[in-house]
């Protein structure tokens, strides 16, 4: 399988709510601004018990860039009214995802934050 494959391979799994066959390691990591998870099995049971939250989501893909074993995707991710613009760094061993590194906006910048206009 090739990485573009793959990579259109788990965006299909989670379009179609199709879990099981998500095509990620035992040893997956998922890092986002939440943290990290470690391990299919943590990262499965968590989607499972905020399934309200995970599925039922379309993409957008706006960029991609793929490499031997790394891709990045730059997509939005819309579930009803809801949007949430990502870029994620995904690493592949065996033709499975073993990492992925998302980043995404989670809030509002605090007021000390703020740039001065």
């Amino acid at each position: 399988m090739t990485l573009e494959s793959l990579i259109k391979k788990w965006f299909a799994c989670w379009e179609c709510g199709d879990l099981n066959n998500l095509p990620i390691s035992k040893k997956f990591t998922h890092s986002s601004p939440f943290g990290t998870i470690e391990s299919k099995q943590s990262y499965l049971e968590l989607v499972n018990n905020n399934k309200d939250k995970f599925l039922n989501y379309k993409f957008t893909i706006h960029d991609t860039i793929y490499n031997k074993n790394k891709a990045c995707v730059r997509y939005t991710a819309t579930q009803e009214d809801f949007e949430l613009d990502v870029s994620e760094w995904y690493y592949v061993k065996n033709n499975y995802i073993e990492k992925i590194i998302a980043y995404y906006h989670i809030g509002d910048i605090k007021e000390e934050r703020l740039l001065n206009s």
